[in-house]
């Protein structure tokens, strides 16, 4: 399949990612859109591995205002401030900030759990995997501990304007995206209701 300007282009405004970047995806998946797509989505999770250790030490606080009812900040960190003051990451702290506005999540990520309440969820789902195969219990704890966090934990939420991602990948294409290491490092929800 002939990779065309229109091609790279699309793939361009789809994933927010380099044109280089995109136009090199497309030449290994054979032009093939969609499998360039997971190309890119693996390559933003690499990225974001190498660049883990990064010092933050610049950001935007991101809000969103719901009908004066909800409200909702969140502290999107990255490196520099020449990232900071880039209208697309304001745009991105704002997008999280709705996030959590419209989910209302306890923790950024699940290492923030206490461990007080992940026992207290052990012990309802023991009751629940008794009498499964010992070779499967840990696995359907392990299974219906994620689902149960998903929802409280922001970066394992699915993205309320497309449920295929999480807040995690757009997180990972920011990193890609702007080269830099990119985090929620806080956020609050407040409700008149």
């Amino acid at each position: 399949m002939a990779i065309t300007t229109e091609t790279i282009k699309g793939l361009r405004d789809k994933t927010g990612v380099s044109i280089m970047q995109c136009k090199k995806a497309l030449e290994e998946a054979g032009g093939d859109l969609a499998q360039a797509e997971v190309i890119l989505k693996k390559r933003s999770s690499a990225a974001a591995e190498k660049k883990a250790d990064r010092e933050l030490g610049a950001g935007w606080i991101g809000t969103y205002t719901h009908e004066g009812t909800i409200g909702a900040l969140a502290q999107l960190s990255c490196e520099t401030d020449f990232v900071a003051k880039n209208p697309e990451f304001a745009d991105l702290a704002r997008t999280i900030a709705m996030q959590v506005a419209a989910t209302a999540p306890k923790y950024v990520s699940a290492d923030q759990i206490p461990e007080d309440a992940k026992s207290a969820a052990i012990a309802v789902f023991e009751k629940e995997v008794e009498g499964k195969p010992e070779d499967m219990k840990q696995k359907i704890l392990d299974g219906k501990l994620a689902s149960y966090f998903e929802d409280q934990v922001l970066l394992d939420q699915p993205f309320i304007r497309d449920e295929n991602r999480k807040i995690r990948d757009l997180l990972n294409e920011a990193t890609q995206k702007f080269g830099e290491r990119v985090e929620v490092t806080a956020f609050s929800r407040l409700s008149a209701r």
